[in-house]
């Protein structure tokens, strides 16, 4: 199973960035859903997640700005992030928890670059 990562850029201050993520591949189920940022410097952090049909959960630096939406017949999922700054900066990697039939394992995208800035 493979993730896809994209929609990512460079975006104005202010302005809104969606994020789509999907799983390629054989898969018998996707439990968890995520996104995933890491900016320069700094250690990889948790965006938002879903797990199964969920209500989303989302980081405190995104509430109120942000939507996670997961298609689970496509499996993909779906990050749409507005009133951009400068920290939102960074690679953004969705994650993807997949059942392969064995076993839970644990599927990195490839990560996408967001640059806020003017």
């Amino acid at each position: 199973v493979q993730l896809q990562a994209s929609g990512g850029g460079l975006f104005q201050p202010g302005g809104s960035v969606g994020l789509s993520c999907a799983a390629s591949g054989t898969t018998f189920g996707v439990r968890k859903m995520a996104w995933y940022r890491q900016a320069p410097g700094k250690q990889r952090e948790l965006v938002a997640a879903i797990i199964g049909d969920g209500v989303p959960d989302l980081a405190p630096f995104v509430m109120g700005r942000s939507t996670l939406s997961r298609d689970s017949a496509k499996n993909t999922v779906h990050l749409q992030l507005s009133g951009l700054n400068s920290e939102d900066t960074g690679i953004y990697y969705c994650h993807m928890t997949v059942w392969d039939g064995d076993y839970w394992t644990e599927r990195w995208g490839q990560g996408t670059q967001v640059t806020v800035s003017s």
